[in-house]
């Protein structure tokens, strides 16, 4: 199981995700708008959030890198826009780790159902670094 850089942008993700994928001559990244996300009632999507990046992944000389803008309402601070993202077909073992990370941290999303995975959650830990935990099926 590998542990996964996350880099989160202020508007300005496909242009960072493209510059990267050039600069690392990888294969074309597959970019996930908000807007292309199922839509949910009770949180209508802003006009401003539609094109922006919610999910991008480039492979680089064997690591996964991951991007995505942040949601309109919030801010990024450079420096602080990284985390790792821990995917595991145990969902035992993500369940666990979140608990044990939440101890004296900062639960940013309880794990829950998503449209895409049926156990996510993000957590800031007690050190401050800011981890993603998803079960994902085989």
């Amino acid at each position: 199981m590998a542990v996964d850089i996350y880099l989160t942008f202020n508007g300005n993700c496909k242009e960072a995700i493209e510059f990267y994928s050039e600069v690392f001559n990888t294969e074309t990244p597959h970019l996930m708008t908000f807007g292309e996300a199922p839509p949910n009632p009770e949180y209508p999507l802003p006009d401003e959030a539609k094109d922006l990046i919610m999910h991008g992944r480039l492979m680089i000389n064997g690591s996964t890198i991951m991007f995505s803008d942040t949601f309109p309402g919030s801010q990024v601070v450079e420096g602080s826009n990284i985390s790792l993202a821990i995917e595991s077909s145990d969902q035992n073992f993500i369940q666990d780790s979140f608990e044990k990370l939440k101890q004296g941290g900062n639960v940013k999303m309880e794990l829950q159902e998503t449209f895409f995975s049926k156990c996510y959650g993000s957590v800031k830990d007690r050190f401050g670094i800011e981890w993603q935990l998803s079960y994902e099926e085989k």
